[in-house]
């Protein structure tokens, strides 16, 4: 009985030694995760918020808008709405905010220095991002920053609506409102008052 003891601690040892000095092989993530490019070979759209495909987010999932890549994309649009159509899939760039009435809904300290680019990720974010998700985006002016919060959705006049919150941070102020804004056709956002 005590050989056969020592022979299974000898037998346990050597098999606890083997496996500690295997190398440790990290398992690689499966064909659905993002480092195997499965959205890009398989679904290469974001869907919107009210089940619009984009072909770009630029970057409001991650939580910033890149203005940049924005404003190149409203500069490469002539002669159209920022949302028209581009190519025979019939895809929208971007989608905006429009109107007139912003500065009058939200106020004139955050809505008279929006830009078309700050209107576009106003708009994208509203069209992409869920409820709870903030998005951040320098504004036109330096030192000025937007974050947009949206938080519920409605429907008016059978429009998908979403209320949400805008803050505007400069150096040394900082603005928050509460609004709401619908989607008036393809990639289009509207402020609407109470």
């Amino acid at each position: 009985m005590n050989r056969h003891c020592r022979m299974l601690a000898a037998t346990a040892t050597l098999l606890v030694s083997v496996v500690m000095s295997a190398p440790v092989a990290l398992a690689d993530p499966p064909p659905h995760a993002p480092a195997h490019g499965w959205r890009a070979k398989h679904d290469p759209y974001y869907v919107g918020y009210t089940g619009h495909r984009w072909q770009d987010d630029y970057g409001i999932r991650e939580g910033r808008c890149d203005r940049d890549r924005v404003g190149t994309v409203l500069g490469a649009v002539v002669g159209g709405a920022v949302g028209s159509t581009v190519g025979s899939d019939d895809n929208r760039l971007i989608a905006i905010l429009a109107g007139a009435t912003i500065g009058a809904i939200i106020g004139h300290e955050i809505g008279e220095d929006m830009d078309r680019s700050d209107r576009a990720c106003f708009g994208h974010s509203l069209e992409l991002l869920d409820d709870g998700r903030a998005v951040r985006w320098v504004g036109a002016r330096p030192g000025m920053q937007y974050i947009l919060t949206p938080y519920g959705r409605f429907e008016r006049d059978n429009r998908v609506c979403r209320r949400f919150t805008l803050v505007r941070e400069t150096d040394h102020h900082r603005v928050i409102r509460k609004a709401r804004a619908c989607r008036y056709g393809e990639g289009e956002w509207r402020m609407i008052d109470d």
